[in-house]
């Protein structure tokens, strides 16, 4: 009786060794199932449309060689409760992935993004080869778009206007799921605008006399004209002095916005050239930006220098010399250019 109970427990003990050595081995293998791949390695564009079963994004990671197995990738879903939680969009994915980080992207639609700056007192123009360059978006489109553009009302543009949407284009940083549209870039732009004119530059303005357009054709001459940011307030001064004793403004930026490309030295007959934009020609401002501003000289606009300047002219260092008077103005230009 005593030998067959001994038996009895031999078996049971080697039984749950038994158990314990597969369930470790399953762990074990399971583990490194879900491990990288590779400990290294570019990652890869995956595409997942809506309604995709875990069974399907599990074999296409497979096959593209981004998880070891597919089985394991769906029971590691299945543990998780994640698999239907898996989100349509494009994952950019690497090899050196574990696969409970690409379960974290899926459900929480980490999707892949693009990032692009647009600089200071970039123009309509320059923006859309920036976006042809980084692959985000057609030029031609993008333009054509942004001549028409203009769904917030203070936008609303002289006939006489290059782009509608010319001015208010906001500086900044932005990120974008690839295949964002043209019409959804241009949308995401303006709004970063119209968030960034803030209730006290809008209320500024109206003390000034001046709508925001107004503002924004003022503030893109500021910006092109100035080189040094503590300049932009004597500048928007000077500007402010001329519109108000009827001087055409002359601003050098404008022919260059004419001609499309930044040229070091005009000529009298580039300040002669027939446009609305030509600012030597016509009084007061032109039909609209020059370029899109940025915050500073906005700024600049809405809090000008007080002073009795209304010339300006730049050295080769791209400081301003401001004169008085014409006569001031004829020997700064002289010094300048020794």
């Amino acid at each position: 009786m005593l030998l067959l109970n001994i038996s009895v427990s031999r078996k049971i003990v080697i039984g749950i060794l038994a158990a314990t050595i597969l369930s470790f081995g399953a762990l074990l293998v399971g583990w490194t199932l879900t491990e990288p791949v590779s400990s290294k390695g570019e990652p890869i564009l995956v595409s997942i449309k809506t309604g995709t079963p875990a069974k399907v994004i599990a074999e296409d990671l497979e096959k593209q060689n981004l998880i070891k197995n597919a089985v394991v990738f769906r029971v590691a879903a299945k543990l998780q409760g994640l698999e239907n939680s898996l989100q349509a969009g494009e994952y950019s994915i690497s090899p050196a992935m574990p696969v409970r980080q690409m379960l974290t992207m899926m459900s929480q639609g980490q999707t892949a993004y693009q990032q692009f700056t647009v600089p200071e007192g970039y123009t309509v123009d320059q923006i859309a080869e920036l976006l042809a360059e980084k692959k985000l978006a057609n030029p031609e489109k993008f333009k054509a778009l942004a001549k028409n553009f203009a769904p917030f009302s203070y936008m609303a543009a002289n006939p006489n206007t290059k782009y509608s949407v010319e001015g208010f284009l906001f500086p900044d940083t932005y990120r974008l799921a690839r295949g964002t549209s043209e019409e959804e870039l241009l949308t995401m732009m303006v709004k970063q605008f119209d968030a960034k004119m803030t209730p006290d530059s809008r209320q500024r303005a109206a003390e000034l006399g001046l709508s925001i357009r107004e503002v924004i054709i003022m503030a893109s001459l500021v910006e092109k004209e100035a080189k040094l940011n503590e300049e932009q307030p004597v500048i928007a001064g000077v500007f402010a002095n001329r519109i108000k004793q009827n001087m055409p403004l002359q601003s050098c930026a404008t022919i260059q916005y004419i001609l499309g490309y930044p040229k070091a030295e005009l000529t009298i007959q580039d300040t002669e050239i027939a446009s609305p934009y030509n600012t030597y020609q016509i009084m007061g401002l032109p039909p609209g930006p020059i370029a899109n501003p940025g915050t500073a000289a906005i700024k600049a606009v809405l809090s000008a220098d007080k002073t009795d300047y209304l010339y300006f002219v730049a050295d080769k260092q791209g400081k301003h010399h401001f004169s008085n008077s014409y006569a001031e103005h004829l020997l700064a230009i002289n010094q300048v250019q020794l």
